[in-house]
């Protein structure tokens, strides 16, 4: 049997994009994204690219970009190099087996990988993920804990140029004057345009009991993990508590935990993330339990550059179960890009292309300028 895109080399890189204006997390604010960038070779010269990227450092998964590049120059590089893109599967279970957690890590090498084999072939990474279920798919504009008058005027503008939805942080205030200020920025919001909110599990029961039901009435119509991610029966009991859906974000990793959450029914909507699942084909598993349990998926955001925003969107344009959109904005919060051109952002959608692969080409003067040194 002939051999199928021999993996000669992996290389990594560290680079530093600058954003076009802060973003405020609970716990911290970015002003840079910093991804890891990783590159595949074959015997024949093809070269496939992926992209690791967690939102503002280690205080969300655990990972770091400084730890990604340890783990793949390390540990997960000498697991693949020697092998076959075609058997891509086989070589993703080997990751597992040999190298617990590190999930964002994985995820970078595994698409770099897919962008690779796909390259080899001649297609769409998402003919090889199964094919399109849709072209394109609908991005919800995030803004960070802010002031309401910076928030209002941000969102609004958004708003008029197309996105159907926007998503506000919330947990960096104590919660009372949290749930104050995003009354006062719904009133404007919320009767022109979809208004959801994002705690990063920063609210025990006792605390989200009583207040998301303000929130609720405040005309918020979607809330994101408001329990920490360990304590299922929270949100199980606030989406008995809700006529509004809340969403799994920390609290959904794995295929398991999408089983779990879906027999309880403690999740409306499960953000798929490959990032923090750690590759394409376990978002795919776990958009196949959504799937079967009547679940929507909608497509989360690390805050990648465009080379990681196309590789979750060529994932989420395959999957039937993606009907709640997605957050894959993080190319227009960035000052510059990674990529010879930009991404195809229109009227509040996101526009895959149709080249090999992932289907852009990156710029490597932009990269050799914002690289880390060594």
């Amino acid at each position: 049997m002939t051999s199928l895109g021999l993996i000669e080399s992996v290389r990594t890189t560290l680079v530093d994009l600058p954003l076009a204006r802060p973003h405020r997390f609970r716990d911290t604010t970015m002003v840079t994204q910093t991804v890891l960038l990783v590159r595949v070779r074959t015997d024949d010269g093809v070269v496939g690219a992926g992209e690791g990227a967690v939102p503002g450092g280690p205080w969300w998964s655990g990972e770091s970009v400084e730890t990604m590049k340890l783990i793949v120059d390390h540990y997960l590089a000498p697991l693949v190099v020697g092998g076959e893109l075609s058997r891509l599967p086989a070589l993703r279970a080997r990751m597992d087996r040999l190298v617990a957690a590190n999930e964002f890590a994985k995820c970078a090498l595994e698409t770099a990988l897919w962008d690779a084999w796909a390259r080899i072939l001649g297609v769409p990474l998402a003919s090889l993920l199964g094919g399109r279920f849709r072209d394109t798919i609908p991005v919800t504009w995030a803004i960070g804990a802010d002031d309401p008058d910076v928030v209002v005027e941000e969102a609004l503008a958004k708003a008029e140029s197309g996105h159907a939805s926007i998503k506000l942080k919330m947990g960096a205030q104590p919660p009372d004057a949290d749930v104050a200020r995003l009354e006062k920025i719904a009133a404007s919001l919320a009767p022109k345009t979809s208004v959801r909110v994002d705690l990063n599990g920063a609210w025990d029961l006792l605390t989200a009991t009583r207040l998301l039901p303000r929130l609720q009435d405040a005309g918020v119509d979607l809330v994101e993990q408001p329990s920490p991610a360990h304590d299922v029966d929270a949100l199980e009991r606030l989406a008995a508590l809700l006529r509004i859906p809340v969403m799994a974000d920390e609290s959904l990793r794995t295929d398991h935990d999408a089983l779990v959450l879906a027999a309880r029914r403690a999740a409306d909507v499960f953000s798929l993330k490959i990032g923090k699942s750690g590759g394409l084909l376990a978002a795919q598993r776990i958009a196949a339990v959504a799937h079967a349990a009547g679940i929507p998926c909608h497509g989360g955001t690390g805050i990648e550059s465009g080379l990681g925003t196309l590789a979750g969107a060529q994932l989420m344009c395959t999957l039937p179960a993606v009907t709640y959109g997605s957050e894959l904005f993080g190319p227009l919060l960035m000052a510059d890009d990674l990529l010879a051109e930009p991404l195809d952002y229109r009227d509040g959608l996101l526009h895959l292309p149709d080249g090999p692969g992932l289907g852009i080409d990156l710029d490597e003067d932009r990269i050799a300028h914002y690289a880390r040194g060594p």
